[in-house]
């Protein structure tokens, strides 16, 4: 693992964290998005996780301003995922500065489009699969469907996907602990780098993360445990740059 994303997660133009993907249990922990970039650019983190909760849930964008904000707060790459659908939404994203497009639900529904999205910009896609019980769930959680998290990812071999963002929502926001087992078989799986998500709890999962078996993972996503203080941010950094140090040595 070579990343660190921490996540800013927006609902109502708030960033927010939920609980189990429940936008019932939503906690702010911050209303000025931009500055909540801004705040994790100073820490050290090289990325930004977003995600429009508003947008997955209604199937279009809903909290543009708030990106907008964020993409003038930060000069750090950004990933955006939540609501995204159609081409012309991809494109109209990248073209506002979006570094790459994380595509959920519509990789489920419409896999034709996330392959040609893949043509027309290569390497600004993701595939966000998030799972629960194994299987994918779509329309920002609220079902489920009958794929696998491996059936789904192999689909995508070789359309040319940048990266796979692997969630187990069953530990999405209640800091359990990474789900390091099905996120490394779905690693193993494809040839797409995967970042792992749902349920970082402290600097023990980024010990882990930093162990020899997970050097296959391109990164992970936090967010609950760096807004709550369970996870030093400079602590978190120093490691892992300590650790492509280590790797560069060789």
């Amino acid at each position: 693992m070579t990343l660190l994303f921490p996540a800013i997660d927006l609902k109502d133009g708030q960033c927010v964290r939920l609980k189990l993907g429940d936008m019932d249990q939503a906690t702010v922990f911050n209303d000025d998005p931009g500055a909540q970039a801004k705040a994790f650019e100073d820490q050290g983190f090289e990325w930004l996780h977003v995600v429009d909760l508003n947008g997955a849930f209604a199937g279009e964008s809903r909290n543009g301003d708030a990106v907008d904000a964020i993409l003038k707060a930060t000069t750090n790459p950004v990933q955006l995922g939540g609501g995204i659908r159609t081409l012309h939404h991809i494109e109209a994203w990248l073209s506002k500065g979006i570094t790459r497009v994380i595509l959920g639900t519509v990789a489920v529904r419409d896999p034709d489009l996330v392959k040609e999205a893949c043509r027309r910009f290569p390497g600004k896609i993701a595939v966000g699969i998030d799972a629960k019980g194994g299987y994918v769930a779509v329309e920002g959680w609220a079902e489920t469907s009958e794929l696998t998290a491996v059936d789904l990812a192999k689909r995508f071999e070789d359309a040319g996907v940048s990266a796979i963002i692997y969630t187990d929502i069953d530990r999405d926001g209640v800091l359990k602990g990474l789900n390091i087992p099905s996120t490394l078989e779905l690693a193993h799986a494809v040839s797409i780098p995967v970042i792992a998500s749902g349920g970082l709890a402290s600097i023990e999962d980024v010990k882990r993360l930093l162990q020899p078996d997970c050097a296959i993972l391109e990164g992970a996503i936090s967010g609950r445990a760096l807004y709550d203080g369970r996870l030093d941010p400079k602590e978190a950094m120093d490691l892992i740059r300590a650790a492509r140090g280590a790797n560069a040595a060789f």
